[in-house]
């Protein structure tokens, strides 16, 4: 099994790179941007509209995967068949974008037998996300 990251496969390369740096900055994950995601790591993949068919067997864990897309009701449709919860609008806040990634990453971190790990986030509660 890979070491979990965080896999960005998104054709705008602004917001790629402005997600980028901030999980870099929030996160001590690794943050890779990938042109199809790795289907071995098994951490969480952030996607655009286009990139969502090109999923495969990644969607069979729709827990792992965060939808960025346009307020389009066939956005949402498409995400919602494929099983995915996480979408946030293209025009959203990077800060909200930033959240919806890191709330998936929880969800989807191992957890030790004694209780969960503490080293997936920097983040604090009640902190605003570092830009």
């Amino acid at each position: 099994m890979a070491m979990a990251s965080i896999q960005l496969a998104l054709d705008n390369p602004g917001l790629a790179d402005a997600l980028q740096g901030m999980l870099r900055r929030n996160t001590d994950l690794p943050v890779r941007r990938v042109e199809r995601p790795d289907e071995i790591d098994d951490g969480v993949v952030v996607v655009d509209i286009a990139h969502l068919g090109r999923l495969g067997t990644l969607l069979a864990h729709p827990e792992r995967v965060v939808l960025i897309a346009s307020k389009d009701a066939n956005n949402f449709d498409d995400a919602w068949q494929a099983g995915v919860s996480s979408v946030v609008s293209d025009q959203d806040p990077l800060n909200t974008v930033v959240l919806a990634i890191l709330s998936a990453c929880l969800r989807t971190e191992p957890r030790a037998a004694d209780g969960p790990e503490k080293k997936l986030l920097s983040v604090l509660p009640n902190k605003e996300i570092r830009r």
